[in-house]
């Protein structure tokens, strides 16, 4: 099944004009997490990646998130693109979420400035948010990409979009 874009209105983007390879782009806007009723990362020095049929996903640098709440995983994924993704649990208040953060410590070429910057999956922790937006999560749970109104799909992560 090949998808159908949607048409993107004036001040959005369409993730079907994102490229592949992902490109890096720096973020002009405050990024924040919440977990376990709290803010556990804030930053206005984030990158996103945008990629084909992704929404984007965003990389907080290290020194902008609580390292209280991070809990090395032993799960690790590759990327074609940007190498191997090194995991953390987050754990905070007696609230434990599994592989809910990754970062990669040795990212390929072109992924350099996101070196150890940490991306967080949406539906994982209490919200995240560019600048006051609250975001959702990207379909299915395996993709972490944050869904804001300025973003049109279809997404990766819906039924039938494996083969995408």
């Amino acid at each position: 099944m090949h998808p159908k874009p949607e048409k993107p209105q004036q001040g959005q983007e369409s993730v079907w004009d994102y490229p592949r390879p992902p490109a890096l782009e720096k973020v002009n806007k405050t990024l924040t997490v919440e977990f376990a009723g709290k803010i556990i990362a804030k930053t206005n020095q984030g990158y996103r990646v945008l990629e084909t049929s992704h929404p984007p996903v965003y990389y907080f640098p290290p020194e902008d998130v609580n390292p209280e709440v991070l809990k090395e995983s032993d799960f690790r994924t590759g990327c074609e693109w940007k190498g191997t993704g090194k995991y953390f649990h987050l754990k905070m208040n007696g609230q434990n979420s599994e592989n809910a953060a990754w970062y990669y410590n040795k990212p390929k070429k072109r992924f350099e400035k996101i070196k150890n910057y940490i991306a967080f999956y949406p539906g994982r922790v209490d919200a995240c948010f560019v600048d006051s937006e609250r975001v959702m999560p990207q379909p299915g749970g395996f993709y972490g990409g944050w869904i804001t109104e300025n973003v049109v799909g279809p997404f990766k992560g819906i039924d039938g979009s494996w083969g995408w």
